[in-house]
């Protein structure tokens, strides 16, 4: 069959069937609107003059969940002044589709898919009077604006324990610098990952960092949580130390191992990077320092100074994580959270080529965002956090309760 042959085949008849059935009811229902309105039946009449019906309008296409199919809307003339005029609450005047249809389209292009390849794949369905231009779809993604102002500005009312942050860069058509998206996660009391904030600024700047912070701040986030991670962007910790300074640093291991092997020629790269691996999943903190050590040691007899000084360098800021029960480890030694809603939202803008303007970027890749933060899932032992947010201290993952005075007499 050639790609461009009809989508409904000619011999279903089941198809057929269907859809001739519901031209029936939907024009059944508009004959059933007019008696109401009249009054009256056809051909009979009533007590109180309400106008007369005059036949239809001309037929046309309306697409809806089962495909197009030709209407006939009914017409109605002479109304007195004291009746309001007729109008169908089914089928408007100008509908060309019906809602659960936009509902679709508006998820296709959530998905990924391009708005130029919306009319050659769903013409058939929708009918040729349809409006499928990229314009058109993107005239149906316009409540999504509505939505991301009422999202950004909604009270923070959960105690967070801890925040991953990062930044996305947006290549914006007719715009000289690329838009970047600043995003903030947190990590509610019960273990579950919320997106806080999403918002435009500078990749590198410690203003909108920080006003980003105070914003949180101001519409709840005022305790300051336990842990930040980041991936070493230098505005991100001077924001964070003059919005929340009690809050600890911790740098994405991921980021480091990643950085660590480019440096290195290929034949040395595996090894490092399963070094770097075994380095930062260390299972107490003196581990890790001699893994290190060994680490370095190994790169600089193979002449790989400037690789050698990177595991070295901000090794605290690496083992910040050990304030946190083993169970936690896993999710709060990297940023991939919020990486993988990048990645997901660079497949989707890198489909769709429709970023135009920078104020229309927040907006279109809010909905995006919003539909990929559901791959999240939350993080081991909840029940931790709720002990650390009592107090309780922790060493090496280990929970170091004291004993009572009692047992310790006892033993």
């Amino acid at each position: 069959m050639p790609p461009t042959a009809p989508v409904p085949a000619p011999d279903d008849g089941l198809e057929a069937l269907v859809r001739q059935g519901a031209q029936r009811l939907r024009q059944a229902a508009l004959e059933a609107e007019v008696t109401e309105h009249l009054g009256r039946v056809r051909y009979q009449r009533g007590p109180a003059f309400r106008g007369c019906g005059t036949g239809c309008r001309p037929a046309g296409a309306l697409g809806t969940g089962m495909g197009a199919g030709t209407t006939r809307q009914p017409r109605v003339r002479d109304v007195p002044p004291t009746v309001p005029p007729f109008e169908s609450a089914i089928v408007g005047r100008y509908v060309r589709r019906s809602r659960t249809q936009a509902r679709l389209l508006n998820r296709l292009s959530l998905e990924g898919l391009a708005t130029g390849d919306v009319e050659p794949l769903f013409r058939a369905p929708v009918g040729e009077t349809a409006a499928l231009s990229p314009t058109g779809i993107l005239r149906l993604t316009q409540e999504w604006a509505d939505e991301y102002r009422l999202w950004r500005s909604r009270p923070l009312t959960d105690r967070y324990v801890c925040l991953f942050a990062d930044a996305l860069s947006l290549k914006a058509w007719l715009e000289w610098e690329t838009t970047a998206v600043l995003v903030v996660l947190g990590v509610r009391a019960d273990g579950v990952k919320v997106l806080l904030a999403r918002v435009e600024g500078y990749r590198e700047s410690t203003a909108a960092r920080a006003e980003l912070l105070c914003d949180l701040r101001a519409r709840g986030l005022e305790t300051a949580p336990l842990l930040a991670v980041g991936d070493g962007a230098l505005g991100w910790w001077a924001a964070l130390d003059q919005v929340y300074p009690t809050t600890r640093h911790q740098l994405c291991c991921n980021h480091r191992a990643l950085n660590v092997p480019d440096e290195l020629p290929k034949r040395l790269q595996r090894d490092a990077r399963a070094a770097l691996h075994g380095l930062y999943e260390a299972p107490t903190r003196e581990t890790g320092t001699q893994r290190r050590a060994e680490l370095a040691r190994r790169l600089r007899l193979q002449g790989q100074t400037d690789a050698a000084a990177r595991p070295e360098r901000d090794w605290e800021d690496f083992v910040t994580v050990n304030v946190f029960t083993q169970e936690h480890w896993l999710h709060l030694r990297t940023t991939n959270p919020i990486e993988s809603v990048f990645a997901g939202v660079r497949l989707r803008t890198n489909a769709t080529k429709r970023l135009h303007v920078r104020e229309s970027a927040l907006s279109l890749v809010f909905k995006p965002v919003m539909r990929l933060r559901t791959t999240w899932r939350g993080i081991n032992g909840p029940n931790q956090l709720v002990l650390l947010l009592a107090g309780e201290r922790v060493h090496d993952g280990q929970l170091t309760r004291p004993h009572p005075p009692t047992q310790v007499a006892a033993a």
